[in-house]
């Protein structure tokens, strides 16, 4: 039995405003893929190949494709005009759904997504994050009806702390989970936004 998707996607997804235009991934964006995320600070803090060539940007793309036509998340470039990538904003579905452990508060959400994100080196320092993050949390409640939306983010990743701060998320008490690296684990904490 196949499970039904956490929500459905329009067939054309595009995401506008805080002075950002976030867009889906193109063939004709790989290179500016491997200048983004062949960096040090994208391995340090996420889950992408590294080195990140055009190979890896390529079978990257094709999973991101994938992983949208199954309405199993979105994968979006960060631009300032729908041209070049600055980075990328991503949603999808937490695995546990409405049983998710956030902590101590009230009720629990049946429908929530999780956004994680990167900015490329030379766009940093912009906003960027701040402003995808924002854009993305309005999308997931206004379009597809999330209830909560949550950052996963490791304790010692100050960047993403502050940004999550900023945008009006909460630290919560929730157990850290762990998730596999190439390097071994990262612990990751939930921060937690609700309408």
């Amino acid at each position: 039995m196949t499970s039904s998707p956490a929500y459905l996607l329009p067939s054309e997804i595009r995401v506008q405003g805080h002075g950002l235009w976030l867009r889906e991934w193109t063939d004709d964006d790989v290179p500016a893929m491997v200048e983004l995320f062949d960096e040090p600070e994208i391995d340090r803090w996420t889950p992408l190949t590294s080195p990140f060539d055009a190979e890896a940007a390529r079978a990257y793309l094709a999973r991101a494709r994938a992983s949208r036509a199954l309405h199993r998340g979105i994968q979006l470039a960060i631009t300032v005009d729908g041209g070049e990538p600055c980075g990328e904003v991503l949603l999808f579905p937490v695995a546990d759904g409405p049983g998710i452990d956030l902590g101590s508060e009230a009720a629990r959400p049946s429908r929530v997504g999780e956004i994680a994100y990167g900015i490329g080196a030379r766009h940093r320092r912009q906003g960027l994050a701040g402003r995808a993050v924002r854009l993305m949390t309005a999308y997931a409640r206004d379009e597809l009806g999330i209830d909560a939306v949550i950052l996963r983010i490791a304790a010692d990743n100050a960047a993403s702390i502050a940004v999550a701060r900023s945008t009006g998320f909460h630290h919560t008490d929730a157990e850290p989970i762990t998730r596999d690296r190439r390097d071994g684990h990262v612990v990751l904490h939930t921060w937690l936004h609700r309408a």
